[in-house]
C-alpha cells in the first residue's frame, strides 16, 4: 500500500455493502486520487471476497475502471 499512495495522492475511498452468503462478501467500491502530476482520477467497480474457515480472506475478485477526472468533478472530497 506504501508504493500505492506514494504514487496515488489524496487518496479517498467508499465502500458500500452489497450482499453475502455463507462465506462471500460482495462490496461495490469507488476512489479518488491525484497523480504526481496534479491530475484526478476516479476508480469504481466491485470486489468479490472469499473467506476460509478461520476468516481470512482465501480469495478476491475485482473489477476496476478508471476515469480521468476534473478536480471540481469529485465526489469524495
Amino acid at each position: 500500500m506504501t508504493k500505492k499512495w506514494q504514487k496515488e495522492q489524496n487518496y479517498k475511498l467508499k465502500k458500500e455493502y452489497w450482499a453475502h452468503t455463507e462465506n462471500r462478501i460482495a462490496v461495490r467500491f469507488e476512489y479518488e486520487y491525484q497523480d504526481l502530476n496534479g491530475n484526478w482520477f476516479r476508480a469504481y467497480g466491485n470486489e468479490n471476497w472469499e473467506f476460509d474457515a478461520n476468516g481470512l480472506m482465501q480469495k478476491r475478485f475485482a473489477s476496476i475502471n478508471d476515469l480521468a477526472i476534473n478536480e471540481e468533478d469529485r465526489k469524495l472530497k
